[in-house]
């Protein structure tokens, strides 16, 4: 037997995924701007790529908050 579809504590997770993934993108960006004169351009470009790729979480993850908020205001 299937379970049950619990979404009450979705909200709670995608929250902490977004506070973990700002996080690791505020590190990255300390390390770069400590550190970009005594890294290669393509160890930088990794990590500028890798940020982008938290921003792009990060609004979907905002995204998914919001779908799962307006879900429980209407449970």
């Amino acid at each position: 037997m299937a379970k049950p579809d619990d979404r009450s504590d979705n909200v709670e997770h995608l929250q902490e995924a977004v506070q973990n993934t700002v996080e690791n993108l505020n590190e990255a960006e300390d390390y770069l701007s400590e550190h970009a004169d005594e890294i290669g351009s393509a160890e930088q470009s990794r990590i500028e790529k890798k940020n982008e790729n938290r921003r792009e979480s990060i609004r979907g993850f905002r995204s998914e908050i919001k779908d799962e908020a307006d879900y429980n205001n209407r449970s």
